[in-house]
C-alpha cells in the first residue's frame, strides 16, 4: 500500500511513498490558501460546510467508515491508482492523510459486512478491511464479477448491497434510444431491443462469489437506459435508483418536438425497483408533464400514445429532463433534522443538452419520504457547484457523489477538479 501523509490544511497534496508505514513530512511553512464560505456552495441555514480535501482527482461515488475514514472511487487514474482513502487525524473537518491503492477507476464503492467493494467499468472487487476499517491487503483484491460490458457510453458500474448477501450493479445501454447508429437521424430502432439481454438494467450477484459473470447473474430489472444513482431504502428495505433519461427529442424528431419540449423531456426518474419490473426503455419514457410513461418515436409514438407503455413501471418520482442524477442516499443519521430522516438526497451532476433554456443540475436536492414513500416535492439542498455558468466546460464544479458521515454529516463529492465537502448540522 502507498501511503501518503501531510499536514497542511485545507488542501491535500501528493507526496512520496515509503514501504507500508504512514510516514509524516515536515512541509514548509506557507499559508493556507483561502477557501470560501462553505466552499464555495450555498445551504439551508443551520447548515455548515467545510473542504474536506481538495484536487483529489476525479472523484466519483464515495463512502465512509465507522471510524470516519472516507474511501473515494476515481474516475481517472492518479498517479497510477484509482482508490484514495481519506482520514481527518485531528477531528477539524479536514483530511490530513491520505492512502491510495487500487490499479484500476471507476465510479462504485460501498461498504457491507467488514469488506470494501469498488468497482472498474468491468469488474467488482472487494477487500477485506481490519478493525480500523483499513483494507488488509490491498494489491490483493477477491475479484467477485467480471465480464461486465463496457462500450465507452454510459459504462460506469455502480453498486449496492442488501440484507440477505446480494450485490447490485447497473449496465448502462451503451445507446440513447437502441438505434443501429447511434443518435444518427432516420437511424432505425430494432424491435425487440437486441441490447436488453446484456444492459439496459440492474444485475444481482452474490456478494461473496468469486469470478462471476452473466452467467452467474440474476437480471433483476430491465428496461433502465442507465443509472448512475442507487441506494437500498432500509425503511422499504427495496432497491431505489436514479435514472438518466434519453437525449435528442427535437434533434432525432424536429417534426415532433420543439426545443422546448426536448429540453424538459424525459423525466429524470427516481425508481423503487423490485426483482422483475421492466420500466420501459427504450421503447418508453416518462412524460412528468402528463404524468405517464408514452411511447417513443422511434417506436411508433407520437407524444401521447401510451400502446405498450401503459403497464411499464412509473417512477416513485419524476424530476425536469436532463439534470443528470449521479448520486442517491437515503438520510439514516441523527444529526440532522428531524425532517430528513429516511429522506433522499440526490446529487445533479448537470446537463449538457437544455437549449435553448438555460443548462440545469449542478445542485444537491432532498426529497422528503414517508413510510418508504416520497412525501412531498423535492427542495434544492445545496447549490452554487457551478459558479457562474452551468455549462460543463465552464462549471467550477459538477456534483457526483454522496455519503454519511459516522456522526450524520453529509459528504459531498465532485469530479472536475476533485473537492469533497463535508456537511454539517451546527444550529441548536
Amino acid at each position: 500500500m502507498k501511503w501518503i501523509c501531510k499536514m497542511l490544511p485545507l488542501v491535500l497534496l501528493a507526496g512520496t511513498a515509503y514501504g507500508n508505514d504512514t510516514t509524516h513530512i515536515k512541509p514548509k511553512i506557507r499559508k493556507a490558501p483561502r477557501i470560501e464560505e462553505n466552499g464555495g456552495i450555498t445551504l439551508p441555514d443551520g447548515f455548515k460546510a467545510t473542504v474536506f480535501a481538495d484536487t483529489v482527482g476525479r472523484a466519483r461515488h464515495l463512502v465512509t467508515t465507522s471510524t470516519g475514514d472516507v474511501y473515494i472511487m476515481l474516475f481517472r487514474l492518479k498517479n497510477g491508482k484509482g482508490i484514495l482513502r481519506l482520514r481527518d487525524t485531528n477531528n477539524d473537518g479536514v483530511a490530513d492523510q491520505s492512502t491510495t491503492f487500487g490499479n484500476y477507476a471507476g465510479t462504485g464503492i460501498t461498504i457491507k459486512d467488514g469488506y470494501l467493494y469498488a468497482s472498474s467499468n468491468k469488474e467488482i472487487f472487494r477487500y477485506k478491511l481490519n478493525d480500523k476499517q483499513e483494507v488488509i491487503n490491498p494489491d490483493q483484491p477477491e475479484r467477485i464479477v467480471t465480464g461486465l460490458i463496457d462500450r465507452g457510453t454510459h459504462n460506469t458500474k455502480s453498486l449496492v448491497l442488501d440484507n440477505t448477501g446480494n450485490i447490485y450493479v447497473n449496465i448502462g445501454a451503451p445507446s440513447n434510444a437502441c438505434q443501429v447508429e447511434d443518435r444518427k437521424k432516420g437511424s432505425p430502432s430494432p424491435d425487440p431491443c437486441p441490447l436488453l439481454d446484456s444492459v439496459g438494467g440492474v444485475w444481482q450477484f452474490k456478494a461473496d462469489q468469486p469470478d462471476q459473470g452473466y452467467h452467474n447473474g440474476v437480471r433483476f430489472a430491465m428496461g433502465i437506459r442507465n443509472i448512475v444513482g442507487l441506494d437500498w431504502n432500509k425503511t422499504s428495505n427495496s432497491l431505489f435508483a436514479m435514472q438518466h433519461g434519453r437525449d435528442n427529442l427535437n434533434t432525432l424528431f424536429p417534426e415532433m418536438y420543439n426545443e422546448d419540449e426536448s429540453a424538459e423531456l424525459p423525466a429524470e426518474e427516481l425508481f423503487e425497483i423490485k426483482k422483475g419490473d421492466d420500466f420501459g426503455w427504450p421503447y418508453c419514457y416518462f412524460d412528468w408533464q402528463q404524468d405517464k410513461k408514452v411511447l417513443a418515436p422511434e417506436y411508433g409514438g407520437d407524444k401521447k400514445k401510451q400502446d405498450r407503455c401503459a403497464d411499464k413501471k412509473k417512477p416513485a418520482y419524476a424530476f425536469p429532463g436532463h439534470w443528470a442524477p449521479n448520486a442517491l442516499l437515503f438520510y439514516t443519521g441523527n444529526q440532522f433534522p428531524e425532517r430528513y430522516k429516511n429522506g433522499a438526497f440526490i446529487a445533479f451532476h448537470g446537463s449538457w443538452n437544455r437549449a435553448p433554456k438555460p443548462q440545469a443540475g449542478y445542485f444537491v436536492v432532498f426529497l422528503p419520504f414517508k413510510d418508504g414513500k416520497p412525501n412531498g416535492k423535492y427542495e434544492i439542498f445545496a447549490d452554487g457547484f457551478a459558479g457562474e455558468s452551468r455549462e460543463p466546460a465552464k462549471a467550477t464544479y459538477r456534483p457526483c457523489g454522496l455519503a454519511q458521515g459516522p456522526d450524520g454529516s453529509l459528504y459531498i463529492s465532485e469530479d472536475k477538479k476533485g473537492r469533497i465537502w463535508k456537511v454539517s448540522y451546527t444550529k441548536k
